[in-house]
């Protein structure tokens, strides 16, 4: 049996509380997603976590597969909500980021190579900001998202998504290394074992 495309995890967080970390950084500047030709708008990004020893704010978003070791940035430093939903993570925590997207933005249609459960690498999402006009799709499918809710979803299929509500909408997104804990997750024991 194959691992699913998209899976709710059993995770939940206080939406007000994320909501309030977020308005810690209301002073941080966001970094625009350097891959342009994938957006239409405003998509950007804050670094919470990034790969040890980067300091320019495009390679503090880039979420880099290659890096052995990753660290706190400082704009986690006023947020201790978010280190708690980070610490929720009981694997090994690699990039995690903010990253919003403006009223009226759009990401086109791409995939992430290797960004899924079945090669090691899980992205998890959080919502920290969303409202019901924010349309997700996974391989053709609307994938609906509520604040605090946790879900992986294999970005490695197409995927892409459109704000078309009044307001940012704004996600938590953190990198895991898919082990023991997390395959847990998805009642599964290890990677490749049948169910």
């Amino acid at each position: 049996m194959a691992f699913p495309d998209r899976l709710q995890l059993p995770l939940s967080f206080d939406p007000a509380r994320l909501a309030r970390d977020l308005d810690a950084l209301s002073a941080t500047p966001w970094t625009a997603h350097y891959v342009q030709q994938n957006y239409e708008g405003d998509w950007s990004v804050i670094p919470l976590r990034c790969a040890a020893g980067e300091t320019h704010p495009i390679r503090m978003i880039y979420s880099d597969p290659t890096a052995t070791a990753f660290v706190d940035t400082p704009f986690l430093e006023p947020c201790p909500y978010f280190r708690d939903v980070i610490a929720a993570f009981a694997c090994e925590v690699r990039a995690v980021r903010l990253m919003r997207l403006g009223a009226g933005s759009v990401i086109k249609a791409h995939t992430d190579v290797d960004l899924d459960i079945e090669s090691g690498a899980a992205r998890i999402h959080v919502p920290v900001i969303t409202h019901p006009e924010v349309d997700f799709r996974l391989n053709g499918a609307r994938v609906e998202m509520k604040a605090g809710e946790a879900w992986y979803l294999r970005l490695s299929d197409p995927h892409a998504v459109a704000n078309r509500g009044p307001g940012d909408r704004v996600h938590l997104v953190l990198d895991l290394v898919a082990d023991d804990w997390l395959l847990g997750l998805f009642g599964r024991e290890r990677i490749g074992r049948e169910a």
